[in-house]
């Protein structure tokens, strides 16, 4: 069974260490800023810092979701490449919107195409499950004949 899964795992746990970065750098940026909690406004260098972690946080359930789904449904290896490609585009979110908001566009784009991909290999593999499980209908069989 954990073969199945170590490399899901992997990725996540480096999702999470992610995660914990970008909030490291709002602690630094408020006490950089003097931007005490529960303030989330402050000056521009520090505004831009909260919201890439913010809209980088929202979107981590989504990507845990899909990034399990798509690896258990349909193929780890390929979920879990997927995985360290969004994380990536997440990195260079962050450190692009951090820099210019304008450079966080290319970063946003690039993971919401992983994020589609993840949701098609999801819903495909999911399928094919309900379909051969239930109905006895093996898609791939079909598809080579």
């Amino acid at each position: 069974m954990l073969d199945q899964i170590h490399l899901l795992a992997a990725v996540t746990v480096l999702g999470v260490l992610e995660q914990a970065y970008f909030f490291l750098q709002v602690i630094y940026a408020r006490r950089a800023f003097g931007v005490s909690p529960p303030k989330t406004s402050g000056p521009p260098e520090f505004e831009k810092i909260f919201r890439a972690q913010v809209n980088s946080s929202e979107y981590f359930p989504i990507f845990l979701a899909l990034l399990w789904q798509a690896g258990l449904f349909f193929h780890q290896g390929l979920s879990a490449a997927l995985g360290l490609l969004y994380l990536y585009a997440r990195y260079c979110y962050f450190v692009g919107y951090r820099a210019s908001p304008s450079e966080r566009l290319t970063p946003i784009y690039f993971s919401s195409g992983v994020l589609w991909i993840l949701l098609a290999a999801s819903a495909l593999g999911i399928l094919h499950f309900f379909l051969s499980h239930y109905l006895r209908i093996n898609i791939l069989q079909l598809l080579t004949v």
